[in-house]
């Protein structure tokens, strides 16, 4: 998907589009004030901001846990322990082909698990949840000025306009994303098929808007097809034939690179329509 940096000066009427019993847990209100996006650009957006048949492919690896924990922002945030010296990182694909108030959009979501102002102690994913714990953001790449002025504005998300594409063809989901010069610096593969898992979750995001940690609650439901190669967490260095992860000669994919991610995955999930939302954030400190 192309950028879009068209910035309409009213919301999207699509109210309709999010019927589904799921968006009914949730308590719709206007936010505090006018979000001013442009010269003679504002919009009064409501929240949670509610997203409908959302296809979803993520990719669970272990990295480096020094390299990791230097990305932390703010001395209350660890990440996750993981056996090895290593810790979690989440690489998230969305195509939000429903979103309420704007137009639909592709993000990537790069995150790390994180504990917040406590002892951080080895976890095994197959034991734990992450929704019970947190996730940093540190790159959010996405195809629309209007969310990513959204991002940065409400939330202080490092959320940067770039071409997305995302498409799922035979058995797999592939979500490319190339930087400011059209150079491709990210190719994540992920299969489509798995074991069927329904998830109904709920976690947090940080993120530090003027010097501040803010915590921000996400929900989402729907079914995935998930695939976990248990076998990465007792041995390193598994080889990923072909390779799951690729990153281009671009500045875009130092960060990802500078996390020594493992090559072989320990876990895929994909929906190929969920239903999510993201509410404003609350002040942790």
């Amino acid at each position: 998907m192309q950028p879009n940096t068209h910035l309409d000066p009213e919301l999207v009427d699509n109210v309709a589009d999010f019927r589904d019993p799921f968006f009914e847990r949730f308590t719709v209100r206007p936010a505090p004030m006018p979000l001013e996006l442009a010269d003679g650009v504002a919009k009064t957006y409501s929240f949670p901001t509610f997203y409908a048949d959302v296809t979803c492919a993520i990719a669970i690896f272990l990295c480096d846990y020094q390299r990791a924990r230097s990305m932390m922002p703010h001395p209350s945030m660890q990440p996750v322990r993981m056996p090895g010296g290593r810790a979690v990182v989440l690489l998230s694909c969305y195509e939000y082909k429903k979103v309420m108030n704007i137009a639909p959009y592709n993000e990537i979501a790069m995150t790390i698990p994180i504990m917040v102002d406590g002892w951080a102690p080895p976890v095994l994913p197959l034991l734990m949840d992450f929704s019970k714990q947190g996730y940093y953001v540190f790159s959010m790449p996405v195809t629309s000025l209007e969310n990513q002025i959204r991002g940065a504005r409400f939330w202080g998300l490092p959320k940067i306009v770039e071409e997305i594409d995302i498409a799922t063809k035979d058995d797999h989901c592939t979500t490319v994303a190339r930087d400011g010069n059209g150079d491709v610096y990210f190719e994540l593969t992920v299969p489509t098929t798995g074991q069927p898992k329904h998830f109904d979750e709920t976690g947090h995001l940080y993120s530090l808007l003027d010097g501040r940690l803010l915590k921000s609650r996400t929900c989402f439901k729907g079914d995935f097809n998930v695939t976990t190669n248990a076998g990465v967490l007792w041995k390193k260095g598994r080889p990923a034939t072909p390779p799951t992860l690729k990153l281009g000669d671009s500045p875009r994919a130092d960060a990802l690179r500078a996390l020594e991610i493992e090559d072989t995955a320990f876990q895929f999930r994909f929906a190929s329509s969920m239903n999510s939302c993201f509410d404003l954030p609350l002040k942790t400190s």
